[in-house]
């Protein structure tokens, strides 16, 4: 039985059964339906809110995924720049040093300031903290791990050319002398033989029958071969960076120019020619076109012991050959 509503009439007060028309129940359903329509919303927005989609669900766990390899790889990248910042250290300390080379500038291993605009975009993204310290760590190690490589193959070229320069560097005596008993007048002002005033010696003699055999003190290519004013026959040697030795008083020349030669091929045999008073040889290294003492060249030939020895005599001698 259906319930059915009063109102008091106040004109004479007597009750009233209320009668709806069409509209308003119209009104009242519509009200309804549009508070359940709401309500459905309301409900549908919070679980989408609350509870993901079979999608969000998958992108999350990719999302997850590659935060994690993110930061597996940024391990990894720092691990890289410890052994990178090592690698340079000891290129810097050690071999460069080793070989005569400049060390490289830390502003030049490391170029990834360019990209401050990049790093700023990546930084407004979603993980931007990881992506652009990951970017700078990448780009930083990419420039060291590039010149590294250029310093590397730097080491290589100057490995090699120290091999030649080892090999080219006057490093021996001129003639055979194991027992130092052909060392002669050595470096600094003597006697001439023949003007008998002091003059300064630009070399060192050694005395030797004539036809002794002359070696060249290091690998070079001949540069003269001929008489020179007072040194008599001469051969001259060019061995490369900065050297250069002299032979005189020869007998007799067994190279020409051009010809190249290694550290203890005979070159000559000892005489007698040009200004000189006995059978000998005349030796001198020059250095970027400098005379230099020939006693500071003998150290693959002499121990410590021999060479002491060896300044001595040559310093007992009060004067010259030539």
């Amino acid at each position: 039985m259906s319930k059915h509503k009063y109102r008091i009439n106040p004109d004479t007060l007597a009750l009233e059964r209320i009668e709806h028309d069409v509209l308003f129940w119209l009104r009242r359903s519509g009200a309804y339906l549009l508070g359940g329509l709401c309500l459905g919303i309301a409900f549908f927005f919070v679980f989408f809110m609350v509870f993901p989609s079979p999608r969000e669900k998958q992108l999350l766990s990719q999302k997850q995924s590659l935060e994690a390899q993110l930061k597996v790889l940024d391990s990894k990248v720092d691990q890289m720049q410890v052994v990178m910042t090592d690698m340079s250290e000891r290129d810097d300390n050690l071999y460069r040093v080793l070989f005569g080379a400049e060390p490289i500038p830390l502003a030049s291993r490391q170029g990834a300031g360019h990209r401050i605009a990049y790093y700023e975009e990546l930084e407004a993204m979603s993980n931007s903290q990881i992506a652009a310290d990951l970017a700078r760590k990448v780009d930083i190690l990419e420039k060291e791990v590039y010149v590294q490589a250029n310093s590397f193959n730097e080491i290589v070229d100057l490995a090699r050319k120290q091999e030649v320069r080892m090999a080219s560097i006057p490093a021996i005596q001129p003639v055979y002398n194991k027992d130092l008993k052909r060392v002669a007048s050595g470096w600094g002002f003597r006697v001439h033989p023949i003007y008998h005033t002091r003059k300064f010696h630009y070399g060192m003699d050694f005395t030797a029958p004539t036809g002794t055999e002359v070696m060249a003190t290091g690998q070079a290519r001949v540069s003269f071969v001929g008489w020179k004013q007072g040194y008599g026959n001469t051969v001259i040697l060019d061995h490369g960076f900065g050297y250069q030795t002299l032979y005189a008083h020869l007998f007799k020349s067994l190279v020409r120019v051009g010809q190249k030669v290694s550290r203890g091929d005979v070159i000559a045999l000892v005489g007698n020619t040009g200004m000189s008073v006995g059978s000998h040889l005349h030796y001198e290294v020059h250095l970027r076109g400098t005379p230099v003492d020939p006693r500071n060249y003998y150290y693959i030939d002499l121990s410590p012991e021999d060479y002491d020895r060896m300044i001595q005599l040559s310093n007992n001698f009060g004067h010259t050959f030539d």
